[in-house]
C-alpha cells in the first residue's frame, strides 16, 4: 500500500508525523522550497496528503493548543475543499482525545503573518480560523495528482499575539531552529526577549497538543485504509 504523505514545515513536526506507512516531508518553513520538493516527485507516490503541524491563530477565540481540522484551504489561487471522508475520519479519531477541536478553513500564505493587525485582516478577508505556510502548497499538490487531501493544524501563537519578525527567518532549511540567528537577533534588540519567552510557552502547548493528536490518530493518521 502506498504511504500517506505528511507535509510539514518544522523538523519537529516531521519527526512527530513520521512512522510506518507515513512519509513526512518538510522544507523549513519555505513554501517555495516545499513546492520545488513536491514538484520533483515524478509521481505522487502516496495515497493521501495530510498537512500536519502548528499554525498561527486567526480566530480570536482560539487558544494555543486548540486543534483545527481543515474544511478547506484558502490561498491566493482560491479555496480548495478538503476530502470529506478523510476529515471526518480525523475528526472521529480526535474526538476520543482530550483536545479542543474546530472544523474550519485554514489560510495558506507564502509570507509569515506576524502582526496582530495582519492576522485580523487575513481573518476578515478569508474567514479562516488559522494560518500556515504549507497547507496551500500541499493542497495544490494533491489536487494536481487527484488524491485526497486533509489538514490538521494546532494553534501556536493566538490571534492577539504578535511574533517578532526575526523568527520567520530563524529556521534552517531542514526546519530546525537556527539558534545562532535567534541569539544574534536578541543581541541586537533585547526587547524581543519577552515575546520570545511567550512564543516558547505557546509553542510548548501547541506541540504537546500535536503530540496527543499524533498518538490518538495512530499509524494511519486516523485515515481509513484504502
Amino acid at each position: 500500500m502506498l504511504p500517506i504523505l505528511a507535509v510539514t514545515g518544522l523538523s519537529k513536526e516531521a519527526r512527530l508525523a513520521a512512522g510506518p506507512g507515513i512519509e513526512a516531508v518538510g522544507a523549513g518553513g519555505s513554501p517555495a522550497r516545499l513546492r520545488a520538493l513536491l514538484d520533483a516527485r515524478v509521481t505522487a507516490g502516496c495515497r493521501a496528503v495530510v498537512s500536519f503541524g502548528i499554525a498561527g491563530g486567526l480566530d480570536p477565540s482560539l487558544l494555543p493548543g486548540d486543534v483545527v481540522i481543515a474544511t478547506g484551504i484558502v490561498g491566493d489561487t482560491g479555496r480548495r475543499e478538503t476530502d470529506v471522508v478523510l476529515r471526518d475520519a480525523i475528526h472521529s479519531a480526535l474526538s476520543r482525545a482530550d483536545l479542543t477541536t474546530l472544523s474550519a478553513d485554514l489560510a495558506g500564505v507564502d509570507a509569515a503573518v506576524v502582526s496582530v493587525t495582519a492576522k485580523a485582516e487575513l481573518h476578515a478577508r478569508t474567514g479562516a480560523a488559522a494560518v500556515d505556510m504549507e497547507s496551500h502548497v500541499a493542497a495544490d499538490f494533491a489536487a494536481r495528482h487527484g488524491i485526497p487531501f486533509a489538514a490538521i493544524r494546532v494553534v501556536c501563537d493566538p490571534a492577539e499575539r504578535a511574533l517578532p519578525a526575526f523568527v520567520t527567518t530563524a529556521l534552517k532549511p531542514n526546519g530546525d531552529p537556527d539558534i545562532l540567528a535567534v541569539l544574534t537577533a536578541l543581541g541586537r534588540n533585547p526587547t524581543h526577549l519577552p515575546a520570545l519567552i511567550r512564543l516558547a510557552r505557546d509553542s510548548g502547548k501547541a506541540f504537546a497538543a500535536l503530540s496527543r493528536c499524533r498518538a490518538t490518530l495512530g499509524p494511519g493518521l486516523g485515515l481509513p485504509d484504502a
